[in-house]
């Protein structure tokens, strides 16, 4: 009997079920899109539909085994992952009573409550944690508690989106530090809840799972799941972690000062680290890893990913249908095309993402500036690479940035996720970056990771160092055009520029912010 090992990866824009080989070969994937919608009520609120996700994540699971051809008991383990940030709360039945999803931002005024009341607090936490209030939970929680005091009142345990995909399977709710870190609720150097910040912070301090090292046994597949998703019954599951973790493992960042960019709904810059030093201006996001005494320094983009989709979906409607016809990918149509456009997008700027500074975290209203009315030189495909470009000079802000925390800017990058899958796209990060890129040939990185650790956890493997050896394959390697960077280096200084102008326009409530931080 053959033998594989499945990923569930829940993540901002859509949920997946990756079925793996024990050589980390993709064997099957099956998605489904789906959307975190605003509260009408609530301003900022992203609420995390739990029925109606359920149901898709279920559908994932059961289609990724047709889809393979293989017979559910041929899966041997189960691992998880998720979007960080995104919370469940449950009352004393294990019954969901409330969840957001990760950039929920409704709790504006408890961020301002947390200021006023201890105006040293968020750097405080910050010290412990690698958090701020940008974020982590403690403002929803503090949300809750306000307007929704049936809710709070009523709550016993909180879990992450991945624990709670455990939950689903195997009715256990259990932590791991690397998805739990991201609350501000999570002690990093002990790798455990910090129940003393919530009692500074007037919130329960008993409602926290056991927290488990990622790979260890979090249960079996209950009958109930079984019924529903197609798996049998008692296969293990075990502990996985956040995306940004597990895909950090799936592209082989294991060890200290190894570098990752994961291009998905969102962008990470992910920095290993065996010291978890915080920066003292409170700038970039210090996080647990998935690997035992590793931690991470990462440096957030904002929708790169959906603000590709939504620029697919209002105006490529005819690369959508030609995709429909010969069932090549849409982005690959628009790309054929958008390749021809120079360097710089003919001098068109978008400003969308801001570089990340976490104690205040403030983008710009959503911009194209700079073009004119030549439709041979400004057409939907300049405006396509163009955002491509804003996405790789956030991307160069981080690593400038964490070069200033760290002193290393790195000589080589691992890049993955779905934005890896455009050559267009890897050539002008490396172009921007003026370094090398390495691109694996799964860019299910995150799902890869979850196997890894499930590898070594059946005891396929001995070490994750030796897992990776055997299941990581790179596909290619891009190598910067020197007269490309050049000129990428000069637009980026520009770029810079026109950034903080478009953010001031936003400051001075002229526009809306694309995202703005609770209690800003």
């Amino acid at each position: 009997m053959s033998k594989y090992l499945m990923t569930i990866d829940a993540g901002t824009g859509s949920v997946r079920a990756v079925i793996f080989n024990l050589k980390g070969d993709e064997i099957s994937c099956v998605s489904r899109e789906w959307e975190h919608k605003e509260d009408p009520k609530y301003k900022g609120s992203m609420d995390f539909d739990i029925e109606l996700n359920w149901n898709l994540t279920c559908q994932c699971i059961n289609e990724s085994i047709s889809k393979a051809n293989i017979k559910s008991n041929e899966i041997i383990a189960i691992t998880t992952t998720s979007m960080r940030e995104a919370i469940v709360l449950y009352d004393q039945n294990l019954k969901e009573i409330w969840a957001c999803a990760n950039v929920d931002s409704r709790a504006i005024d408890e961020v301002r409550v947390l200021k006023d009341y201890n105006p040293s607090l968020e750097k405080e936490i910050y010290d412990l944690t690698g958090q701020t209030f940008a974020l982590g939970s403690i403002p929803r929680l503090l949300w809750i508690k306000k307007h929704l005091p049936e809710i709070y009142n009523k709550t016993y345990r909180i879990s992450m989106l991945n624990d709670w995909i455990i939950f689903k399977l195997s009715n256990n709710i259990v932590s791991e530090a690397s998805n739990s870190c991201t609350t501000g609720i999570f002690n990093i150097k002990t790798n455990d809840w910090d129940k003393d910040i919530s009692k500074k912070c007037n919130l329960k301090n008993d409602i926290f799972p056991t927290t488990l090292k990622s790979s260890s046994l979090a249960g079996y597949v209950s009958l109930e799941a079984s019924k529903i998703t197609g798996l049998d019954k008692d296969i293990p599951i075990f502990i996985g972690g956040g995306d940004a973790q597990l895909g950090s493992i799936g592209i082989g960042l294991i060890n200290s000062n190894e570098a990752g960019i994961f291009g998905g709904s969102f962008w990470q810059y992910e920095f290993n680290t065996a010291t978890p030093l915080m920066d003292k201006s409170y700038r970039v996001r210090v996080n647990s890893h998935a690997i035992d005494n590793i931690w991470q320094y990462e440096a957030i983009a904002f929708f790169p990913g959906l603000i590709m989709r939504w620029f697919r979906d209002a105006f490529c409607q005819s690369e959508k249908e030609e995709s429909l016809k010969t069932g090549e990918d849409t982005y690959s149509i628009i790309s054929k095309k958008a390749v021809d456009v120079p360097v710089g997008s003919n001098g068109l700027i978008c400003t969308f993402s801001n570089v990340m500074n976490f104690i205040d975290w403030r983008h710009a209203s959503p911009t194209f500036t700079n073009f004119s009315f030549d439709s041979n030189k400004f057409n939907k495909y300049t405006f396509y690479k163009a955002i491509m470009e804003n996405s790789c000079y956030v991307t160069k802000g981080h690593v400038e940035l964490i070069k200033e925390v760290t002193g290393i800017f790195p000589s080589e990058i691992t890049f993955a996720s779905g934005a890896s899958k455009s050559p267009m796209w890897c050539q002008i990060l490396s172009d921007v970056l003026g370094i090398k890129i390495k691109v694996p040939k799964i860019k299910e990185a995150t799902a890869l990771g979850g196997a890894i650790l499930t590898s070594v956890a059946i005891g396929e493997y001995s070490t994750i160092k030796e897992a990776c050896e055997n299941m990581i394959q790179f596909e290619k390697v891009y190598i910067p055009n020197n007269e490309n960077h050049l000129i990428y280096k000069d637009i980026y200084s520009n770029w810079l520029n026109v950034y903080s102008d478009q953010l001031e326009i936003a400051n001075k409530n002229l526009v809306n912010h694309m995202w703005l931080a609770p209690g800003l």
